[in-house]
């Protein structure tokens, strides 16, 4: 297979020349790892804030909580999508 610049590239999926494999990692690490906790702590952080303000605990953390890995599975998802597609 040949690459656009006439070159034999090898893999169709192979990154950029001008870009470097530890920055392409570095940055695939950070916006998993940023999909993954944010929602579900921000979540249960929530909700365990609403918890002490209305007298409900656990139930409201454990809706944070749930919300949170709801918008997680959901955001890891479009991340697969848009990794598939390339």
């Amino acid at each position: 297979m040949r690459a656009p610049d006439g070159t034999d590239s090898g893999t169709p999926h192979e990154p950029p020349k001008n870009s470097s494999t530890v920055l392409l990692l570095l940055g695939t690490i950070a916006d998993t790892t940023w999909r993954m906790f944010v929602p579900t702590l921000g979540g249960t952080a929530i909700g365990l804030w609403a918890d002490s303000q209305t007298d409900t605990t656990p139930w409201l953390g454990l809706g944070g909580l749930l919300v949170g890995i709801l918008i997680t599975a959901a955001l890891m998802r479009q991340q697969f999508r848009k990794v598939n597609s390339e």
